[in-house]
């Protein structure tokens, strides 16, 4: 059995997804994380779409975190999430689906550089199971911050 349709690669990840960034958008709007989110350059021709998370539901050791997130026309999506301490460092990760020559079409740029990949299964692609699965990482995070 040779590789399904949405395995083979393409040449690029087409056009943003405006509708889904959109839907993202509202279901992060209701999140209690989320203090904001915007669109680059702006909601009516979305190419990113930035949140920021509640700095106070952080340990004072971090200053900022947010999310960014990319979703194409094609089903392929990047979510970058981002930690920016005071120290400087920055700890981040990010949930890839996209032509690559590194891994598989579906990976995870592992923490805390998101230098290292490995590949990804997910039980489903739809947008908001996506979004359920980075923010259940998300919350694990901040779990093992708070009892660092």
């Amino acid at each position: 059995m040779g590789p399904s349709p949405d395995d083979e690669p393409r040449d690029s990840v087409g056009p943003p997804d405006r509708q889904t960034l959109q839907l993202l958008e509202r279901q992060l709007g209701s999140d209690s994380l989320v203090t904001e989110t915007r669109f680059d350059p702006n909601s009516h021709e979305p190419r990113l779409l930035r949140a920021v998370l509640d700095e106070n539901q952080y340990p004072e050791s971090i200053a900022t975190a947010r999310l960014d997130i990319r979703w194409f026309t094609t089903g392929d999506f990047s979510v970058h999430y981002v930690e920016e301490p005071l120290d400087g460092t920055r700890w981040e990760c990010r949930w890839d689906r996209h032509p690559n020559s590194h891994n598989t079409r579906l990976h995870f740029h592992c923490p805390p550089t998101a230098e290292e990949v490995t590949d990804l299964s997910l039980p489903s692609l739809h947008p908001l199971e996506v979004y359920s699965t980075v923010l259940a990482a998300v919350e694990t995070r901040m779990e093992d911050l708070w009892s660092a």
